[in-house]
């Protein structure tokens, strides 16, 4: 470790509690756009395998993966894409994802991942509130992108009549004349570091989704902070898996930008399923995999984890960043996979990506989030007064870096909720800082259950409930009451050998925690709802839970 690895710096600005990282700022090149920064050095990879199929392992090459990104981006300024305008991706996790995205951002455009998964009139929502100007799909996602009436190119070997087909347009772009290359000099067509390249749409599961401006240097800012522990002896070196959807910020920036700047390899994953996941990870000889905290779950409770040979396994790492994971369930993970380090990683889409981790010179306590990462500033604040808070003291965590997103798309309003006047991200969620500069997330302020006026975080007790032998999965939300104001209540997925009531269930946790805290309500069901990152959709829940109590009291005969 270097000399420079002191106490995480501490500074009170006019009363102001701001925390910085342990380790000296790194630089963040100027003028240089997110594709050429990714792509610097390729040339010497060029026959290296970059992304590769899990089940089929057909891939591309460094090589191919740079002379596609220019030759898609020319593809597009030949269309008439202009600088700033949206394209729509709308794909599952395929090879050629990261050139769709990157090619965008190379001609001047801007990417927004959507989720292949959504229900047509999901994805035209996203359409007019980025006001898109292209689709790029494919033919099993076609369907629900058909009417949005854009042009939607199509990538893999079909065709479809009134589509652009991908190799036909790579194809034309190679025999494109010099009118394109006229076209992109340009002056104002020339891509600044500053101009926009995504607008990712936040999570939708705490209000209404807003698209989230982020600019070449926010997000080369961003790499810059969560890759300077990254030895030279290790580029290269580092499988990475790709199961995390690429629509969503970590899948594009941390997963596939990333692995690019770092010349390692994408093992690309369409879908989770137990099965496939544990084949990809001993056939490709996986070596870091982020995964969200339901794999984990599995890979703990799940019995088909015991058909396979994990001897075989080369994994080194794990990174879960979407949702706290349980301390229950990390110590049986560790129990499992000794050899498997865990990283618990904090990010948001707003800020780029990922704000808080770990790396391979400081490895911070066991269910910390991390430390602050160079660059950043950090500080915690009481919600209702702004007062800013000293260590090992709960406040909302905000971040202040140039990985800041420039707003929300057309949304002054909630931008000014979420960004300060002095340019301080709110992030909404309760953290707070250690002495040794370890940063430990509470829980989402939207999600805390008031309770006679104590605070109750669902994923400690989420945590708990987890712990019983009989419970697979379980959610906690709070439902309003008239005495308490809200009561925590949970839904619960029980194995199918178990035989315990809801009784059972409430008072096992009775048993653990102060009175505030226990679970007054318990709904058995078959499965917990989680957005494709595998956070609990507690919105949904809620609804649910409120529905089922407004059944059974319809159904309560008068006396």
């Amino acid at each position: 470790m270097g000399t420079h690895e002191v106490e995480c710096s501490q500074q009170e600005e006019e009363g102001e509690q701001i925390f910085r990282s342990r380790y000296p700022p790194v630089q963040v090149p100027d003028n240089v756009t997110l594709p050429d920064f990714v792509l610097h050095n390729v040339e010497l990879y060029a026959d290296k395998l970059a992304f590769v199929d899990a089940t089929t392992s057909k891939g591309c090459t460094y090589g191919e993966v740079a002379r596609d990104i220019r030759r898609f981006a020319k593809a597009l300024s030949s269309l008439g894409l202009r600088k700033g305008r949206v394209v729509l991706v709308v794909l599952p996790n395929v090879p050629e994802y990261a050139i769709v995205a990157l090619g965008i951002m190379a001609a001047g455009g801007v990417f927004s991942g959507a989720n292949p998964a959504a229900h047509s009139s999901e994805i035209m929502k996203q359409v007019e509130s980025a006001d898109g100007k292209l689709i790029v799909s494919d033919l099993p996602t076609y369907h629900k992108v058909k009417d949005c009436g854009l042009p939607v190119i199509i990538l893999g070997e079909e065709r479809v009549e009134g589509t652009i087909h991908w190799d036909e347009l790579l194809e034309a772009a190679d025999r494109a004349s010099s009118r394109t290359d006229h076209l992109t000099d340009q002056e104002d067509e020339i891509v600044q570091q500053t101009d926009l390249c995504a607008l990712p749409f936040s999570s939708g599961t705490t209000g209404l989704s807003k698209g989230v401006m982020l600019t070449h240097r926010n997000l080369v800012a961003n790499l810059c902070s969560t890759l300077f522990s990254i030895s030279p002896e290790m580029i290269g070196q580092v499988t990475t898996l790709g199961l995390i959807p690429f629509f969503h910020i970590y899948g594009i920036t941390g997963i596939c930008c990333a692995t690019i700047r770092n010349k390692g390899k994408v093992v690309v994953m369409r879908r989770y399923e137990l099965r496939a996941f544990l084949n990809a990870l001993i056939t490709h000889e996986v070596t870091f995999a982020p995964i969200v905290p339901p794999i984990i779950l599995a890979l703990v409770k799940n019995p088909i984890v015991d058909e396979f040979d994990l001897k075989k396994l080369k994994l080194r790492s794990i990174m879960t960043a979407a949702a706290p994971l349980a301390p229950e369930i990390l110590n049986e993970f560790e129990k499992k996979f000794p050899d498997v380090q865990v990283q618990e990683a904090y990010g948001m889409t707003e800020h780029s990506c990922i704000t808080l981790s770990h790396s391979d010179q400081h490895i911070a306590k066991r269910n910390s989030v991390g430390f602050i990462l160079p660059n950043l500033e950090v500080k915690f604040v009481d919600p209702d007064t702004g007062r800013s808070f000293p260590k090992n003291t709960p406040g909302e965590i905000c971040v202040k870096s140039q990985c800041v997103m420039k707003g929300y798309y057309k949304n002054e309003s909630e931008t000014c909720l979420t960004i300060d006047k002095y340019g301080w991200l709110h992030t909404g969620d309760i953290g707070y800082i250690d002495d040794d500069g370890d940063i430990f997330l509470v829980d989402r302020i939207k999600e805390l259950i008031k309770y006679k006026g104590f605070q109750v975080a669902p994923a400690e007790l989420e945590g708990i409930l987890l712990t019983h032998p009989s419970v697979e999965d379980a959610a906690v939300v709070g439902l309003p009451d008239e005495e308490a104001g809200e009561i925590p209540a949970a839904w619960v997925v029980l194995n199918s050998k178990a035989k315990e009531s809801n009784e059972d269930i409430i008072n096992y946790i009775a048993s653990t925690v102060a009175h505030y805290k226990r679970v007054r309500m318990v709904q058995f069901v078959d499965s917990i709802p989680k957005s494709p990152s595998g956070k609990i959709m507690r919105r949904l829940i809620k609804e649910k839970m409120l529905e089922r109590l407004k059944e059974a009291q319809s159904n309560v005969p008068n006396t």
